[in-house]
């Protein structure tokens, strides 16, 4: 996996109590009785970045995950924030690209347990909608070409390895991940386009300002390793491209 910079983190977007950050991959949110000790993790790093003391996560990225991370300066607004996270009024915006070509769009509803050995399974579900699919003249396995596709992910719950652990069982486990993917479609990735990552990047993240009230949306660019992954897909992979324009529909007027 590509080592993350432990020098400096990019500040997306800054509030009154808050701030909003690009976590690299290969990074922790923070140390826990999972992870151990740490050299450096994303609120060390950013503690001394924005010379704070304190700084609360209000909700968590896994190591491999890059993308919008949320964190809080005082106790009032990271419960402010996370109430909203519990109650579902958040919007969570994930990429991913997945083995196989996914379905045009759908819906996991299957409950996971947590990460402790015999925990209770607990609600999860998984909402994705495909936006390319690609096949390469690349042998995998028994087959003569291999197939991807890029998908954009809002799950409404945040389980443990949620978005991992309902691709698989979908049957279409995200490349590069080394504990629910398939190690022949990850060495295509990293032989032939030098992806060295997990392919999941927190992309988008709406949410209400405690403050003020307002709505606000986040986006957090993609790393050099989804680059080289995009243009795999062409034209396809550009994620500013236009919305498509639905079947019968007329495309809307450019302005002069």
């Amino acid at each position: 996996m590509e080592q993350a910079d432990s020098t400096a983190i990019d500040v997306l977007i800054k509030g009154k109590g808050w701030v909003a950050v690009n976590k690299p991959a290969g990074l922790l949110v923070h140390e826990s009785a999972y992870s151990g000790p740490a050299p450096a993790t994303a609120l060390s790093i950013l503690r001394k970045q924005l010379r704070r003391k304190q700084l609360h996560a209000v909700h968590r990225l896994d190591s491999a995950t890059s993308g919008v991370l949320l964190v809080a300066f005082d106790e009032d607004t990271a419960q402010g924030l996370a109430k909203q996270f519990e109650a579902r009024e958040t919007e969570k915006t994930y990429l991913v690209i997945v083995r196989g070509y996914a379905p045009a769009e759908g819906e996991i509803d299957r409950p996971l347990p947590g990460a402790q050995v015999g925990s209770p399974a607990r609600p999860a579900l998984t909402r994705f909608k495909t936006m390319a699919r690609i096949e390469l003249p690349i042998p995998v396995d028994k087959f003569p070409v291999s197939r991807y596709s890029l998908v954009e992910v809002r799950p409404e719950t945040g389980r443990h390895h949620q978005i991992r652990r309902h691709f698989k069982v979908l049957a279409h486990p995200i490349i590069g991940d080394v504990q629910y993917g398939k190690g022949d479609h990850n060495r295509v990735f990293r032989q032939n386009y030098d992806v060295h990552r997990l392919m999941l990047h927190a992309w988008k993240l709406k949410f209400r300002d405690p403050a003020s009230g307002e709505e606000t949306v986040v986006e957090a660019p993609v790393d050099d390793n989804w680059t080289r992954a995009l243009k795999i897909f062409g034209d396809a992979g550009r994620l500013d491209r236009p919305p498509p324009v639905p079947e019968g529909a007329e495309p809307a007027a450019q302005a002069a």
